[in-house]
Order: C-alpha cells, then structure tokens, then sequence
C-alpha cells in the first residue's frame, strides 16, 4: 500500500502523491535538494566534460550502493572492473559510460562475493544511464514502465551471483526474500506483484517532484522486496535514475548512494519508518532522501573537481 494515510487518500483522477507535499518539511526537503541540483549544475566540469563526471560517478554510485550491503571494495578495483579491466559487462546487450558490454566473456577471475555484488551494482547503474538524457539534450529517452524497468535492472544487478530463475521475476508465494532483514517481514509474492503493479501505474500518473515520486519508489522497494536479493541495488538505481530523469538533477551526475553509504543503520531505520505508512514515518523518509540529494551532489562535486584537475585513478 502507498504511502497515504487513509484521511487524506487523493479521489480517483487526482495526482496520488500530492498529499504527501503536505505533510511537515516535504515541501522545504523538495527545496533543499533542488538547491543542491542547481548549483551543482553551474560547475565548470559539465561544460564539456560532463561525460567524465558522469562515468566516475556512476562507478563511485555502484560502489556505494554495494557497500549498503555490507559488500565493499576499493573504489580502483571497481573502476577497473567498468574500463574493462575484467571483463565484466554491466547489463545484456546494453554498452553504457565505460563501453563494456554484456555479451563479453565470463571474467578472468570470479572473484569474491562482494566484487561480484558491486560488479552487479555496476551493471545495473550502467544500464540506468542508458535511459538517462544527455545534458542539454532536446530530447531524452522514453523510459519504460516502471515494473519492465525494475526487471531490466534486477537483472543486471544479479547477474553471475544469484540463479538465472530468479533474475528480473517477482519472488513466487513461498520465497521470501534473502535480503534486507532488518525490515521486518515482507509481504508474500502475490502481494508483492500487486504493489508493485500499483507503484507502476502511480509513477506512470504522478506529476509530484521529483525527490518525491523518486523516495517513494526508493522505499516501496525496500518494504516490499520483490525480488529473491538485490532489492536494495534495483531501488537505489531507479531512485537515482528517476533524480535525473524527471529533471532535478539533469547533470546525471549526483550520488545520494554515497550518503546511504556513510550511514546505513540510519538508512535503514528511517526505510522501515517509511514501510510503516505513517505520515511521520513518509516525512522522515522523503528528508532523509532530500539529505541523500545533498550529500550525493557535493560528492559528484569532488568528482567534477577531480576531473577538470585531471586527478582521477
């Protein structure tokens, strides 16, 4: 069930996320992060370079992400995985920033368990910028439909380490989640299709900011967990593909996974006050996201410094 409490439920035809502008500190969170996207955006490094920044960023992203997850590598090793170091492709049949691609061989060496869970991090980031617009561009890719893009996702994020079967498909009734314990119970796979069907339809219809629509795909993802694993890696790449895509960060280059990263016990405290559908619990969760935004642009910050100095790896 969104996010809406039951009071203030919008009338059939009315946007489905407009209430929760209304709940306390949405509205000045949509502003704080919007502030943030736009000085980022008059940084010297995206007149011409803006593809650089994105690259790294992207990388600095799946690397985030994964160590959320408690999967975490050195920010060289997985760099060298996307400028082709190993082999490792970041999605079937898509070439993203690094130009690797998925139908290259295996990797020399597998590797452990965490590289394999950042690599899969990597495809998935890679393959949302496929749909991203470029800066300044007239037009921008279609994106598809939010539950076709969950699953193109999904499985590029667990590709190589979790089983072909469960790559891209909502778990069946009796297979609960591996993943994101710390969330309390999730819902069975039938409930878990329906939710998602609906999260589908309300993205496809909301009008709502950015932050907004983006926080609350985030965290519908986190408490539902439709996938086998690799919920968390799906949410955090839409979310950030959603930033971009619906305009407030049109640099592509803000990585709020780097807040999440730095703390993910508040993260996931402040997701299951999300999952609660409280409207405290939705506020909290839409600032958190807003203070993500903010982190994350400061941090594509040091990357566009990095990339006009000429220091990185």
């Amino acid at each position: 069930m969104l996010p809406v409490a039951p009071s203030s439920r919008p009338a059939p035809g009315d946007d489905p996320l407009a209430p929760l502008l209304d709940l306390p500190g949405v509205r000045d969170a949509v502003d704080r992060a919007r502030t943030a996207c736009e000085e980022l955006r008059w940084h010297e490094a995206f007149r011409r370079r803006w593809r650089e920044v994105r690259a790294e960023a992207d990388v600095r992203a799946a690397r985030a992400s994964a160590a959320v997850d408690g999967a975490r590598v050195p920010l060289e090793v997985l760099r060298g995985v996307a400028t082709g170091g190993d082999r490792v492709a970041p999605a079937a049949g898509a070439a993203g920033p690094a130009g690797v691609r998925a139908d290259d061989a295996e990797p020399r060496t597998a590797g452990p368990v965490d590289l394999r869970v950042a690599t899969g991090a990597l495809r998935a980031t890679t393959l949302a910028a496929t749909w991203r617009p470029d800066l300044g561009a007239r037009s921008e890719p279609a994106l598809p439909p939010l539950g076709q893009l969950l699953a193109r996702l999904h499985a590029a994020a667990g590709a190589r380490w979790l089983p072909d079967a469960d790559l891209g498909r909502v778990r069946t009734e009796d297979a609960p989640p591996r993943d994101l314990t710390g969330l309390g119970a999730a819902p069975g796979g039938s409930e878990a299709a329906a939710r998602l069907a609906l999260l589908t339809r309300t993205v496809g219809t909301t009008r709502a900011p950015a932050l907004v629509v983006a926080a609350v795909v985030h965290g519908e993802l986190l408490a539902v967990r439709p996938f086998a694993a690799a919920n968390g890696t799906v949410a955090r790449a839409a979310a950030r593909l959603l930033l971009c895509a619906r305009g407030l960060d049109p640099t592509g280059a803000v990585v709020p996974e780097a807040g999440w990263a730095a703390a993910p016990v508040p993260y996931l405290a402040t997701a299951a006050r999300f999952a609660t559908g409280t409207p405290e619990g939705v506020a909290a969760w839409v600032g958190a996201c807003a203070d993500a935004v903010v982190a994350g642009a400061a941090e594509a910050r040091r990357v566009a410094d990095a990339v006009l100095a000429g220091r990185l790896g």
